[in-house]
């Protein structure tokens, strides 16, 4: 049974990547949507390698049986296949970790890690923003006109943020969203700290609503991170995509 070890570990991650990418939106955990259709490619490739190695494998050990009933020499009719050592079948124990039960998305722990890594960015005017009210925003957007925008674009608007919610230890607390350019690996954090209403559960995913709270000049530290003075907070399902495009 050793010898289909590999054939086994390529089947079932190729197995694993089409659970999240073509039977359920899973993969958007990890990864931007664009690559959805490389993941499941992916997955097919490898599905059917593991076929063809348990096929070839077979084949091979079919063979040794035949020449070993045709050898009347020194081996005593023993087979001498490539099984590989025992402890190989460990490796199947990841692939079978996200089959069944893959990770969740990124959340708080990430956030804090990632939220003093600001790019420097130049102050300057903004577009203007749509009409309506609320209006609904990115973290990512939101965070950017708070900090750099030297029309002051956001001022006298009612804005409604999505996020999960991160706490500091002083009990300050942060509508917050991971945002990211290829997959969950280059994860950077965008965040508004919210006033004006108790905080929820850290990693509990909430819609808030309210007003900028403008603090310091445009650019400086004291403008990071945006204030935002809320008249409401909601609980909401966590999307499918928990991601925001950086």
């Amino acid at each position: 049974m050793r010898r289909y070890g590999p054939a086994v570990l390529l089947a079932l991650v190729g197995a694993a990547i089409l659970r999240v990418s073509l039977f359920s939106d899973l993969y958007l955990r990890y990864v931007q949507p664009g690559l959805r259709p490389y993941l499941m490619v992916s997955g097919v490739v490898l599905v059917l390698l593991g076929v063809g190695v348990g096929v070839l494998v077979r084949t091979a050990g079919e063979q040794e049986v035949q020449g070993s009933h045709g050898d009347h020499g020194d081996h005593g009719g023993h087979t001498h296949g490539p099984a590989g050592p025992r402890v190989a079948w460990f490796l199947t124990l990841p692939a079978l970790a996200l089959l069944l039960f893959p990770p969740p998305a990124l959340g708080s722990y990430s956030a804090e890690r990632e939220a003093d890594r600001r790019a420097a960015r130049s102050v300057g005017t903004f577009p203007a923003l749509p009409a309506g009210s609320p209006l609904d925003l990115t973290l990512g957007e939101f965070g950017s006109r708070a900090v750099y925008d030297s029309g002051r674009s956001l001022t006298g608007r009612t804005v409604r943020l999505t996020g999960f919610v991160t706490r500091d230890a002083d009990g300050t607390w942060y509508v917050t969203r991971l945002l990211v350019s290829c997959c969950a690996a280059d994860a950077g954090a965008a965040k508004a700290e919210v006033r004006g209403a108790g905080a929820p559960p850290v990693d509990t995913w909430v819609t808030v609503t309210g007003t900028w709270h403008p603090q310091g000049e445009p650019g400086s530290d004291a403008a990071w991170p945006p204030v935002l003075d809320a008249t409401s907070v909601r609980r909401t399902p966590q999307p499918d995509n928990p991601y925001e495009k950086r």
